[in-house]
């Protein structure tokens, strides 16, 4: 997305009006070069003969708050001039934010006047800690920003400048200040810009690309990068030769399936036999074969049980984690992701903290069993063992640590998770199958109600406790014209909050039903 408007009155010139006080203000998160751009903007102010004074107010860094740098500049008349310490509402000339949800909040804070204010944005978006504490789809919708920047802002200069600094090899803080010179809300001429740069002595050839793109994108000389499509991210499968003749065999059953659920249910056989084996996809096109035969066009419940199969068999364990963390695709996605050159060392540090109930439940079921309900074992064990570990992934030592976890996917099934997971499984089959015979429309949101429970430790416990309650409302629903439509607005709710305190509300609309009905 490329905004670039610019208000009915004249845009004021700073520089034709003498000793006017120019004020900047420039919102960005951990780790995107707030303070290297802000030290920037100070140099090329002082480098044209103004006087510049910055500062910053801390937030909490590293995606969970952002940082409000401000500068305040004034042509150097020989009189010291009196600079404030921070941005008021209504008082800022230019508004700089290092992301799209930044922008947003500096309009709701006031930083951005109609008349006044120059606002350079990048439309990239980093999800905020609000968004990705929602169980559900939490992201906020960019696109009411975007429609708010064009009325809130005198002239908007806004693309994806994230996207321009990762191709040039640098910060965000380069694209930035690119799109701060094209936009000409200073009077300073684009070389001074590039002598800070030079000036700055490291990464001096990638900050100038990007510089300079996001430079061009602002001025109309070259067009900003647009949004790619997004694409399903699939892994190869990698099938050993003396296994061809079954994973055949499975292709060939997919084959058979309705046509309109054969891609999705492709993806979920690859995922599932990623996960575990040939056998468990044979275990998964039983599953989507069952539901098969009672559906029919458009095959509606077929496809969503080609999902939500897959995402069941395939519960995140501890095994899991190890796996996909000691993956080759896994590091390429990390060094792409912090923009690693090749002659940079990455170190990677993953986080773990097992609780007592993940341990017990990572060992064979008749053990887990019995220690799972020793008390002294679970005090000694909370007093020693239950701590967090950091574990350095890009080292021999760390790396063998996970994979060796990793390497006891075969005996997968012979531990206590598994056996707990497949009990609940077949008990949510066997009822999807059983209202699958009187309302598939019923089933199929029976089937979608599997998204509640992910990950594992308390995030897992939650996603049961609420899966538990929804489907407690299916005797009330069944039967009713409107079930289907129900289910779906208890799954809504539980998927709203974490607290649960909207499913409570429409699970007491449900249970009025039956006060009806009676």
């Amino acid at each position: 997305m490329n905004i670039q408007n610019t208000s009915i009155a004249a845009r004021r010139s700073p520089s034709a009006e003498g000793e006017k006080i120019i004020t900047l203000a420039a919102l960005a998160v951990g780790g995107q070069g707030g303070g290297v751009l802000t030290n920037w903007i100070t140099a090329v102010a002082e480098a044209n003969g103004y006087r510049a004074q910055s500062t910053s107010v801390a937030g909490v860094a590293q995606r969970t708050g952002a940082t409000i740098y401000y500068v305040e500049m004034c042509r150097d008349t020989g009189r010291m001039p009196v600079f404030a310490l921070s941005p008021a509402e209504g008082d800022v000339d230019i508004l700089i934010a290092s992301e799209l949800m930044e922008g947003g909040r500096a309009i709701m804070r006031g930083f951005v006047t109609p008349g006044r204010t120059t606002l350079i944005a990048s439309t990239h978006r980093i999800p905020a800690v609000a968004e990705k504490t929602v169980p559900g789809d939490g992201r906020a919708d960019g696109q009411k920003v975007i429609e708010a920047m064009g009325i809130a802002a005198d002239h908007t200069v806004a693309f994806d400048m994230e996207a321009l600094a990762k191709s040039a090899g640098s910060m965000i803080s380069s694209s930035l200040l690119g799109g701060l010179a094209g936009s000409g809300a200073l009077p300073f001429p684009k070389e001074s810009y590039e002598d800070v740069i030079r000036a700055s002595g490291r990464g001096v050839e990638a900050s100038l690309r990007a510089f300079n793109d996001a430079f061009d994108c602002a001025t109309g000389k070259q067009q900003p990068p647009q949004p790619e499509a997004e694409t399903k991210q699939i892994e190869t499968l990698h099938v050993p030769t003396r296994h061809q003749d079954k994973w055949a065999q499975l292709q060939s059953r997919l084959t058979a399936l309705p046509a309109a659920s054969q891609e999705m249910a492709g993806l979920g056989l690859t995922k599932v036999v990623d996960y575990q084996d040939l056998a468990y996809g044979e275990q998964y096109m039983d599953m989507v074969e069952t539901l098969a035969v009672t559906d029919s066009a458009p095959f509606e419940m077929t496809i969503a049980g080609a999902k939500y199969c897959a995402r069941a068999l395939c519960y995140d364990d501890i095994l899991r984690v190890a796996d996909i963390k000691t993956r080759a695709s896994r590091m390429t996605r990390v060094r792409d992701e912090v923009v690693v050159g090749d002659d940079q060392v990455l170190m990677v540090t993953e986080y773990f903290h097992p609780r007592f109930e993940e341990f017990t439940t990572t060992l064979p079921g008749w053990l887990g069993k019995r220690l799972r309900n020793s008390s002294r074992l679970e005090a000694f064990y909370s007093r020693y063992l239950d701590k967090g570990r950091r574990i350095r992934t890009d080292r021999l030592r760390g790396f063998l640590m996970l994979w060796a976890v990793s390497a006891l996917r075969p005996w997968r099934r012979s531990l206590l998770r598994h056996e707990t997971e497949m009990t609940h499984i077949d008990q949510w089959f066997a009822t999807v199958t059983d209202v699958a015979q009187r309302d598939r429309a019923l089933a199929t949101e029976l089937l979608a109600n599997y998204r509640l429970i992910k990950g594992y430790s308390d995030t897992h416990v939650r996603g049961h406790s609420k899966f538990a309650r929804i489907m407690q409302a299916l005797p009330i629903l069944q039967g009713r014209p409107d079930a289907a439509d129900w289910m779906r607005r208890l799954r809504t709710a539980a998927l709203a909050d974490e607290s649960g305190a909207q499913l409570e509300g429409a699970l007491a609309t449900v249970q009025s039903f039956a006060g009806d009905a009676a």
